[in-house]
């Protein structure tokens, strides 16, 4: 069974874990003993865990107002680079002196794995995302991520905008956690889908619109399956002499890059879409 697991702000104020029902609303899974996604994701079928639930409380309401968080308690998030060949040519072009490296990573066993940001600094559905105010050209990288609980197991996924400063990374290879890791430079939400394997997510469409004063100045498309490496195989290098007690979220690097005069600018509003997953929606700010 696919289901939606999701992070919300109570009308009486408190964090829960709620399921997303078909109309879009939230039930409250507290009176099924679930309080922490994390540990949720730890089961063995977490989608069973809720769907028995829910089919034994088939009348349980939904919560009124409820305000959407990002979709991580205590994972740490990372991501994948150059993991499509429209990434490796766009990081080719940010700079000459970094042009081999990122052509030899594509291609290499060990892929390039980097750690994005602690799970509190990441901001969810209509939160603003950030850009850098010392960068010149900023832009989104809208991406699949991968939920994995702490035996390196994908349980679920969700939409991840890994905030890129450009002009940084391409200026020398060692600015790269400069122009990743930064106030707001990560969004995630709105939910976690469980319940799909790898074959249906790679099927699933990737698309991002970036609106600027009402007018939409940059969209783009791509296919999961474009990926080059599977979800274990990037897991599996992810894992390799590390520990995640709480689980991980893994952001499998962008196919969508917008052309190189292009810059996000205070104001904008990104909306990626994942058809499989839903929509996240972020205004942008400089920070």
């Amino acid at each position: 069974m696919i289901l939606k697991l999701c992070r919300f702000v109570s009308p009486e104020g408190g964090t829960r874990v709620g399921c997303i029902r078909e109309d879009g609303q939230v039930v409250d899974l507290t009176e099924a003993g679930i309080v922490d996604l994390a540990a949720l994701l730890e089961a063995d079928e977490p989608a069973t865990v809720v769907s028995d639930y829910l089919q034994a409380h088939p009348d349980v309401a939904p919560v009124a107002r409820a305000r959407l968080l990002p979709p991580v308690e205590g994972q740490e998030i990372w991501a994948a680079g150059v993991t499509y060949l429209r990434s490796k040519a766009a990081r080719m072009e940010e700079s000459d002196f970094s042009a081999t490296a990122y052509d030899r990573v594509y291609v290499a066993a060990r892929p390039e794995l980097f750690f994005k940001c602690a799970p509190g600094k990441a901001v969810g559905p209509d939160e603003a995302v950030g850009i850098r105010r010392d960068a010149r050209w900023s832009v989104p990288e809208p991406e699949l991520a991968l939920v994995l609980n702490s035996r390196g197991r994908v349980v679920g996924f969700t939409i991840g905008n890994d905030m890129s400063s450009r002009d940084i990374e391409g200026e020398n290879l060692l600015y790269l956690p400069q122009a990743k890791i930064y106030n707001r430079s990560c969004a995630l939400g709105p939910w976690i889908v469980v319940g799909v394997g790898e074959s249906s997510a790679r099927e699933w469409r990737i698309t991002i619109e970036i609106e600027r004063a009402g007018v939409v100045v940059f969209s783009g498309e791509t296919v999961a399956g474009q990926l080059r490496r599977s979800f274990d195989e990037l897991a599996e290098y992810l894992f390799r002499s590390q520990r995640f007690p709480a689980g991980v979220v893994l952001l499998t690097g962008t196919g969508i890059v917008p052309p190189d005069q292009f810059t996000l600018a205070a104001g904008d509003e990104v909306r990626i879409r994942i058809n499989g997953i839903g929509l996240l929606r972020n205004p942008v700010v400089v920070v």
